[in-house]
C-alpha cells in the first residue's frame, strides 16, 4: 500500500567521536545538546538510531532535549557501505573512489547493500494515516549520503564523495505524488563557530 501522508525524514551524522570510537568528545557532547535544543519544537515522534555508541550516545542527548519522542535502535541506520561501484560504474574523474573502497572486508561488502536497501524501506517515502510524520536518524556519515542520493535520483555510487558534518542537519520530504525534496542539507547554524566542521577532511574546513 502506498503512503498517504507527508513524511519529514531528519538525517543527522552522529557527534564528534573519541579517536577509538567507543563514545562522544565533549565536543560531540556538546554539538548533540545543541541540535536537540534546535529540534524542540519540532513534532518528531521517534528517534532511530544505529547500534554504535557514538550514534547511540548522540540520539539518547537528543531525545533528552524532545518531548515524547521515542528511542529506537536500527542496525539499518548503522555504518557500513551501502553500495560498492563496479569500475564501469564510476566517471574518469571519480576512479580514486576505488582505492577508499578497498577498506572494506569482504562480508561489510556483502552485508552493507542489504542494510542500505532495508534503510530504504524503513526510512523513505510517504507514510499511512492522514497525518504528515517527523522522524529523526541518528545515523553515520555514508548513510546520510545515500539517502540523500537516493532523494536527489543520482547513481548509487554518488554516496560517494558526500561528506556530512558532526550534528549537522539535513532533512527530506517525501510527499504522496511528488518527488522527493531535500529541504537543508548539512545544516550547522544550531552549532557555534568552534563546533561546526568536525566530521570533515581538513581540507573542507571553512
Amino acid at each position: 500500500m502506498s503512503g498517504t501522508a507527508t513524511r519529514y525524514l531528519y538525517l543527522v551524522r552522529h557527534g564528534e567521536a573519541l579517536p577509538d570510537e567507543s563514545g562522544l568528545t565533549e565536543h560531540g557532547r556538546r554539538q548533540a545538546v545543541l541540535l536537540g535544543q534546535r529540534l524542540l519544537d519540532s513534532p518528531i515522534s521517534v528517534v532511530h538510531h544505529g547500534p554504535l555508541p557514538r550514534a547511540t550516545q548522540t540520539a539518547h542527548l537528543i531525545q533528552d532535549q524532545l518531548d515524547g519522542a521515542a528511542l529506537q535502535a536500527s542496525e539499518a541506520a548503522g555504518d557500513y557501505p551501502p553500495h560498492i561501484p563496479l569500475r564501469e560504474e564510476l566517471p574518469p574523474e571519480s576512479a580514486d573512489f576505488l582505492r577508499f573502497l578497498d577498506q572494506f572486508t569482504p562480508s561489510e561488502r556483502e552485508r552493507g547493500p542489504v542494510l542500505a536497501r532495508e534503510a530504504l524501506e524503513q526510512f523513505t517515502g510517504p507514510v499511512t494515516g492522514s497525518e504528515a510524520r517527523h522522524e529523526l536518524v541518528v545515523t553515520h556519515n555514508f548513510l546520510v549520503g545515500w539517502l540523500v542520493r537516493d532523494a536527489m535520483d543520482a547513481p548509487k555510487w554518488r554516496w560517494l564523495g558526500l561528506n556530512h558534518g558532526n550534528a549537522a542537519l539535513t532533512v527530506i520530504r517525501y510527499t504522496p505524488g511528488r518527488p522527493a525534496a531535500v529541504l537543508f542539507y548539512n545544516d550547522m547554524r544550531h552549532l557555534s563557530a568552534e563546533l561546526r566542521w568536525t566530521g570533515f577532511p581538513p581540507e573542507m574546513h571553512l
